[in-house]
């Protein structure tokens, strides 16, 4: 499997197309437990980087995803323009400036993007957030058998990453202003965890696509 940045190009063009159709919904999660405006921000980023990948430099995948992590940080605030943002830009340092990238090659850039969103944002397993999504996601790739079916390791990605963002939503958050809640906030899904479970259903989606 041969991933290029025009793949990746597609990825973020449906990601942000999907955010915009459920920046209502994250809005909703986010205001229960926390500042009411995951949705809003996370939709002004991903439409920052709609805005700016015709003039993006797309020669690679690594440069592509390194400027759309930038776009994100320098135009979202709270914490997921950060949070995005560096995902991207140590997703897009691993895979450097290489034309085309193996699987293998995109799945470390994967746990790259993770383990910085956990260095950024302080959060460990079960602290209900973003990480308790993402990181089943990567495990469940990294997880899945070299010759096996791309869209199938996908598609076990997607499902690893709501059943996160599922798993977590009784517990009380440890982690972001849901924390100051208490109690208040157990049976409320993460806003995070919830975008990242939609990240991933969009990587499932983009190679479904071409499949």
């Amino acid at each position: 499997m041969i991933i290029t940045a025009e793949d990746l190009r597609r990825f973020l063009t449906l990601f942000a197309a999907q955010v915009a159709t459920e920046r209502e919904e994250l809005t909703r999660l986010d205001s229960a437990i926390g500042d009411g405006d995951h949705g809003i921000n996370m939709d002004r980023g991903m439409k920052a980087i709609l805005e700016a990948l015709p003039g993006l430099e797309a020669s690679d995948a690594g440069s592509l995803l390194k400027q759309a992590g930038m776009r994100l940080i320098s135009t979202v605030g709270g914490a997921s323009g950060p949070l995005y943002g560096t995902f991207f830009l140590r997703m897009g340092t691993v895979l450097g400036d290489a034309g085309e990238v193996s699987r293998d090659q995109f799945v470390a850039a994967l746990r790259a993007g993770l383990e910085g969103v956990v260095a950024r944002g302080k959060a460990q397993p079960d602290d209900k957030t973003m990480v308790d999504a993402m990181a089943p996601a990567v495990e469940a790739l990294e997880s899945a058998a070299d010759g096996s079916d791309w869209v199938e390791a996908l598609t076990r990605a997607a499902g690893a990453a709501a059943a996160g963002r599922d798993r977590v939503t009784p517990l009380v958050a440890r982690k972001g202003r849901a924390s100051y809640l208490g109690e208040r906030a157990a049976g409320h899904p993460d806003p995070g965890a919830t975008s990242t479970a939609l990240l991933f259903a969009t990587l499932r989606d983009t190679f479904t696509d071409q499949a």
